[in-house]
């Protein structure tokens, strides 16, 4: 039964339903009535209440979810899975305009960026029907006339997947498309801070007429409804996105029951902007890659290295921006930076300006408004004459928060930008293309971008080394690497010698 979500575009007018879990096709309480609170970061009001799930709610949701990988499908005709996956796309593209205003309201994120991210959303489910459909098949190697040996690559079955409060309706669907377009079933955990659009979401899959318990939500917190899901024997593997520390217990708490992990973590990715670099084009990304999405944002360039010869004036470009940037309504499509997505994450923030201040940095910040404090609102922030070695310019601060860092040589700035815990992202500013060549191979990172801000690949995968994470999202790692398991068959094609142990 498909729970109603009612609301219209005004903010004062909003009305959002209480949040139930969806499990086995239904939308359903808590076993213990227990609810939490979801607050808008704008005004630091309940939107709503949400269902808060424990181990029972787990508990029945994989049983919902193993029951429909046995009988249902992980039987089905990829041709048939195929025509539900295309469904929910086409129906998420029906309520894209909502799903874009919930997004907004519930995580802060801007309208103007909200209704960009969510767009892609259908595409994730598009993409992975086309991918199993056409690439999703194995190999075979003949060996002579003695054998044809050969792969089938087979869903693994139960997925848990844990998914981030920062842009959680395109996270969830990155995740939710190949684990069900390869035939998996589903327990999705969401972030407790963002329940909006993964409810949307679960409105959507049961219009599309899935079998029930192929995909489930179970709300709640990490430390219960999380863990349990982690701990639970029938799922087979957990994928998971959010900062570094809980990825590591995540990891520990799966080792138990051998399950297959995907992590992707922090970050505190470099851009790196030479003295030959199209300084204009660099400093539109530098300014966009960590004040967008309200610096929340796992790829942010919150570390930004200037050659010494362009360091005052693209300082002074960067203030400029920074004094023009507008805060505001993450409803109002002139907002460029909205509120943070709890009280909570904007002390922490804070505390780390704070700390930039004790570290030796000279900070420069933008305003906020007087009529925007009652919002979680930090400021456009620039920590200048920053070295990397301080904690600010190491630790995942997640907000609208960069350190600037100047360097004179290539060797000196591939060596600071490897300098840190994490390797996700990484971006590099120059007209010599051998140049970005070899810095782009030199920087650990998952991910690098030359001479270009953070466009995204479907076909490629997404993911970063060291501390930021381990495995692939994306294209054929997604579906080969992770949501799939390879069987290889051998077939003797005659009668091929067998030791006859024990025969006289």
């Amino acid at each position: 039964m498909e729970q109603q979500t009612k609301r219209t575009w005004n903010r004062e007018e909003i009305q959002v339903d209480t949040i139930q879990h969806y499990i086995n096709g239904t939308f359903v309480s808590s076993h213990s009535g227990e609810m939490f609170s979801n607050i808008d970061p704008f005004k630091n009001e309940p939107i709503n209440e949400v269902a808060s799930g424990d181990e029972r709610e787990v508990e029945q949701a994989v049983e919902a979810a193993r029951h429909a990988m046995k009988n249902a499908w992980g039987t089905m005709k990829v041709e048939e899975r195929m025509v539900y996956i295309n469904r929910i796309a086409d129906l998420i593209d029906e309520e894209i305009e909502e799903i874009a205003h919930l997004e907004a309201l519930d995580t802060g994120l801007p309208i103007s960026q909200t209704k960009k991210m969510t767009a892609r959303a259908a595409e994730n489910f598009r993409f992975y029907a086309r991918m199993v459909q056409s690439v999703l098949h194995g190999e075979s190697f003949p060996v002579d006339d003695t054998f044809l040996n050969y792969t089938v690559y087979k869903p693994i079955g139960v997925v848990g997947l844990i998914t981030p409060w920062n842009a959680p309706f395109m996270l969830e669907t990155w995740k939710v498309a190949p684990a069900l377009a390869t035939g998996n079933t589903v327990v999705l955990k969401p972030a407790e801070l963002s329940p909006l659009t993964v409810n949307k979401l679960a409105e959507v899959i049961d219009r599309a007429g899935l079998p029930a318990g192929v995909f489930n939500v179970v709300h709640g917190y990490g430390e219960t409804a999380g863990a349990a899901l982690v701990a639970h024997k029938d799922v087979a593997a957990i994928s998971f996105t959010g900062e570094t520390t809980t990825g590591t217990t995540i990891l520990k708490n799966a080792a138990d029951t051998l399950k297959k992990t995907s992590m992707e973590l922090g970050g505190k990715s470099p851009l790196i902007v030479f003295d030959d670099a199209d300084v204009d084009r660099a400093l539109d990304a530098a300014v966009w890659g960590i004040f967008s999405f309200n610096g929340e944002r796992c790829t942010a360039n919150s570390r930004v290295f200037l050659h010494k010869n362009i360091r005052d004036s693209f300082i002074a470009a960067m203030k400029e921006r920074v004094d023009n940037l507008t805060l505001g309504d993450s409803m109002d499509s002139s907002t460029q930076l909205g509120p943070l997505i709890s009280k909570d994450h904007m002390n922490k923030v804070n505390s780390y300006i704070e700390l930039a201040k004790e570290e030796g940095c000279e900070v420069y910040q933008g305003a906020v408004p007087t009529h925007l404090q009652e919002g979680n609102f930090v400021p456009p922030t620039l920590l200048l004459n920053a070295e990397n070695h301080m904690r600010v310019c190491q630790d995942e601060i997640f907000g609208p928060v960069v350190a600037v860092i100047e360097f004179e040589d290539e060797q000196e700035v591939i060596d600071a930008a490897n300098d840190v815990e994490y390797g996700l992202a990484g971006y590099v500013w120059t007209r010599d293309i051998q140049r970005g060549h070899r810095v782009a191979q030199a920087v650990d990172a998952g991910m690098i971008w030359v001479n270009a801000q953070n466009v995204r690949d479907l076909r490629i995968p997404f993911g970063g080394m060291k501390a930021s994470g381990i495995g692939r999202e994306g294209g054929h790692y997604a579906m080969f690497e992770f949501y799939t398991e390879p069987k290889a068959i051998h077939i003797a094609l005659g009668d091929h010698h067998i030791p006859q142990f024990g025969k006289k």
